[in-house]
């Protein structure tokens, strides 16, 4: 590797952190970078040694123990290092030898901005230092109060203490350009470099597109609301494609022409029945319990309490089991299913699909829906059981009841139609779940912010579609008389 920086010595007083009060101080030139490895050894330097030679004269001396960051400061020609210590952990102060052993980054200055006042009437920014990305830049703010303070007829640049800089630069001097025509001051940039010089006339030479920034007004109601109701149709219209998408692609695995892995499905239904179990188990027992107790402070009353039962029963048959397994379900499986679609744009493994001529609905979509459409009816009937026994525990323990009596009570007041109906509902509840996980995935954002957005979406969007589906099927059922 070939060295861009040199090292001279001269015997000056040190001014680093060292043992001695005195001895021989290098002189840095050139430019330092942070991968170089700089001569370590303070005595006898030469600029034809190898730098490695050096550093390895100094590692037999000093060990440096902890993390540092390092940085080199010029003033005039000479450097010295400043050590900033993240981990005070050293075993015994650093000496001069240490400090050079370590890696060392750019020895610059921060670039500034100073202003004079020049006869007659001209304004001078001076421009000093290194402007490097790192580095804070000067504000704008401030030439702008020295061009109100001074009120000059004319502005130019003075460029000559400017060591390094990048394209920030330019765009602090096109604002002290534009503060200064925009008062009517006219600007010299001769004293700038060429290039600088050049790259600023370029961008002074392009006029800003008209319509280049987006102006920010406060929008009426009627706006509001007119934007509103065009989100609005625009997400129907996207569901509704969904939706027959979903449709066609269900034809076509009933025909055995859906391209999707056995693997996967047989995964998903593991995921979506198996590992529930608990948490359904969970919610359910204590809904039981519950509806149990809200009963009983009711039947008491009028000494019935044996109908807490019939209570319990029929509303977990009927109702509460499918309504709470799903609302479950949309929070673990609807969830889980957006945040995984959405990882899969956001690593454009779904493009990579479509690339090769699969349907991302037939691979993703359709897998999902019919592993929650089989397992919602049994997860519901197992809730059914859980959520029973719940309401027994109440009824044979609070309420006096003999366990064979609230099981033949209960036995009574529950039917095939309520048990079947409960069942539907939940497989309808399981598909609306998944193809809410499903669309919210495939509408989320490429990054990981819109994929934690389209997961929580997807939650309130399949519990929204439960409810609205189970007060539908609440007017159905009792118009059928069920």
């Amino acid at each position: 590797m070939t060295a861009v920086a040199h090292v001279s010595e001269r015997s000056v007083p040190r001014r680093t952190s060292c043992r001695s009060q005195s001895a021989r101080q290098p002189v840095l030139s050139g430019k330092w970078e942070p991968t170089m490895a700089p001569a370590a050894h303070v005595g006898a330097l030469s600029p034809s040694r190898d730098l490695t030679v050096l550093a390895r004269r100094s590692a037999r001396r000093e060990r440096m123990v902890g993390e540092h960051e390092w940085r080199g400061a010029v003033r005039g020609g000479s450097a010295w290092l400043e050590r900033r210590e993240r981990f005070p952990s050293l075993s015994r102060p650093a000496t001069f030898r240490s400090l050079m052993s370590a890696p060392v980054f750019s020895p610059v200055a921060s670039g500034t901005v100073d202003s004079r006042l020049d006869p007659p009437d001209t304004l001078v920014v001076v421009i000093k230092g290194a402007w490097e990305f790192d580095n804070a830049f000067p504000d704008v703010g401030d030439v702008a109060s020295e061009l109100d303070h001074q009120n000059p007829r004319q502005m130019r640049f003075d460029a000559e203490g400017l060591e390094t800089w990048h394209s920030g630069l330019v765009a602090f001097l096109l604002q002290t350009v534009e503060l200064a025509k925009g008062r009517g001051i006219s600007v010299d940039t001769t004293g700038l470099p060429s290039g600088l010089e050049n790259l600023l006339n370029l961008a002074m030479a392009v006029p800003e597109k008209v319509d280049a920034r987006k102006e920010e007004h406060d929008a009426q109601f009627t706006e509001r609301v007119g934007l509103l109701a065009l989100s609005a149709q625009a997400s129907a219209g996207s569901m509704m494609k969904f939706l027959g998408e979903v449709t066609l692609a269900f034809g076509r695995m009933i025909r055995g022409k859906a391209r999707y892995r056995r693997e996967d499905f047989a995964l998903l239904i593991q995921q979506a029945g198996l590992e529930a179990v608990p948490i359904v188990t969970l919610v359910c027992f204590l809904l039981g319990l519950i509806l149990a107790f809200v009963g009983a402070i009711q039947l008491q009353a009028f000494g019935a309490t044996i109908l807490v039962a019939d209570l319990v029963g029929i509303a977990m048959v009927r109702d509460m089991a499918a309504l709470m397994t799903a609302i479950v379900m949309a929070g673990r499986s609807g969830a889980a299913y957006a945040a995984q679609i959405g990882s899969m744009k956001v690593t454009q493994e779904t493009d990579a699909l479509s690339t090769m001529g699969i349907s991302i609905i037939d691979f993703l979509v359709i897998p999902r829906v019919v592993a929650l459409l089989l397992m919602m009816p049994l997860l519901t009937l197992y809730a059914d059981f859980v959520g029973i026994l719940g309401g027994g525990v109440v009824g044979v323990l609070m309420l006096d009841l003999s366990p064979t009596l609230y099981l033949q009570q209960t036995i009574s007041a529950i039917n095939l139609e309520h048990v079947f109906g409960g069942l539907f509902k939940a497989g309808v509840y399981g598909v609306l779940v998944a193809i809410a996980g499903c669309l919210r995935g495939i509408q989320s954002g490429k990054s990981s912010s819109a994929v934690g957005d389209a997961a929580t979406a997807a939650v309130v969007t399949g519990i929204v579609w439960i409810i609205v589906a189970c007060g539908i099927f609440a007017y159905l059922f009792y118009l059928l008389g069920m």
